[in-house]
């Protein structure tokens, strides 16, 4: 008889609670059954909602506090854009932040359009990341200077960091113009997490577009039109899943909790359902 697969460790992603504070992101996390929380420390845009851990102490010590009193790890923090101005000795204190809450990634998006400096700024991102124990996960988004898991590739290949990484978002890999056989070419050393949703089948035509449905209209895993099963399927194994379901108007009504657990049980379905053997990848 054939036995099921071990499913693989699950993080509660700051988007799909973006109201809650890492300790209250930590709770909510523990309560609905998931293994760890990502936590947002700068914000995905200027005004954006964030939890600046790096200025506030109280709040630091709060989220430690939670984390010991129920289990919950932090698995990644956000985020970092790379623009033409970058300086990695300006995040020193987030890169300190992160070895103190056991964080494993960085999520890094590039909004540099000269190829030769993002891939410059990226490496220095990585060596700045590396002492502390964090990877530098660069996640391509189609609306920026980092659009598809090839240009993602480019980067990550041309930087040349042991703690280098590409994070796959399944909406932004569905938007873009990636392809499941570009999976194929990402070494499994690149890959330490990758981020879980739905949308409709029908794509945003616009930049705007995409960024409101990214930020404020995902699917449950598993609604929409996402070809979500062949996706894990191409993917290694075990591989870390980040729960990322932000919905303006379906999270409020369900309430915290429910959504939460609504999007680790369809997630969960998806995996067990896409799990197969796999080639183990260099």
């Amino acid at each position: 008889m054939q036995s099921t697969p071990a499913l693989p460790p699950f993080s509660l992603s700051q988007l799909t609670a973006l109201d809650h504070s890492p300790p209250q992101l930590v709770a909510l996390a523990a309560a609905t059954g998931y293994d760890f929380a990502g936590i947002r420390l700068l914000p995905a845009a200027p005004g954006g909602i964030a939890y600046p851990l790096m200025d506030d102490a109280a709040l630091l010590k709060d989220t430690l506090a939670r984390m010991a009193d129920t289990g919950v790890g932090i698995f990644d923090l956000e985020m970092i854009r790379i623009g033409p101005d970058f300086d990695p000795t300006r995040f020193t204190r987030f890169f300190e932040i992160g070895q103190q809450l056991g964080a494993r990634c960085v999520l890094v998006a590039g909004d540099d359009p000269d190829r030769t400096r993002m891939t410059a700024s990226y490496a220095r991102l990585c060596e700045a990341a590396k002492p502390y124990g964090l990877s530098g996960d660069l996640e391509f988004m189609p609306w920026t200077a980092v659009r598809t898991l090839a240009d993602a590739l480019e980067i990550v290949s041309a930087a040349d960091q042991d703690n280098g990484g590409v994070l796959i978002d399944a909406l932004h890999f569905d938007r873009s113009d990636s392809r499941l056989s570009d999976i194929a070419n990402v070494p499994r050393r690149w890959l330490h997490y990758a981020q879980i949703c739905d949308g409709p089948a029908e794509r945003p035509l616009t930049n705007e577009g995409l960024i409101h449905a990214a930020r404020c209209e995902r699917l449950l895993p598993g609604e929409g039109g996402i070809a979500l099963d062949r996706l894990w399927a191409a993917l290694p194994s075990g591989l870390p899943v980040g729960v990322e379901v932000p919905h303006e108007i379906r999270a409020p009504q369900a309430g915290p909790e429910a959504w939460a657990r609504a999007a680790l049980d369809a997630a969960r379905k998806i995996i067990t359902a896409s799990a197969a053997p796999r080639d183990v990848r260099a």
